[in-house]
């Protein structure tokens, strides 16, 4: 699948957790960093997510912030 966005970061899911109609997935991304997205219930069943898969995290929004 080719995707637009360009923000695109290889990882290692290290936990999925399904409650009502939402999901919580953990994404080991390596040197010690990990992203957590939340994404729906349906979709987290449909893909099949558990520990241990590759997946990519796609980072798409319309403001990134940066602070020091």
């Amino acid at each position: 699948m080719e995707l637009s966005a360009r923000n695109q970061i290889a990882g290692t899911v290290t936990s999925v957790r399904v409650e009502g109609l939402m999901g919580e997935v953990s994404v080991d991304i390596g040197a010690g960093t990990e992203v957590v997205s939340t994404i729906t219930k349906v979709s987290a069943l449909r893909m099949g997510l558990k520990a241990g898969d590759r997946v990519i995290v796609v980072i798409k929004a319309s403001e990134v912030l940066i602070a020091k």
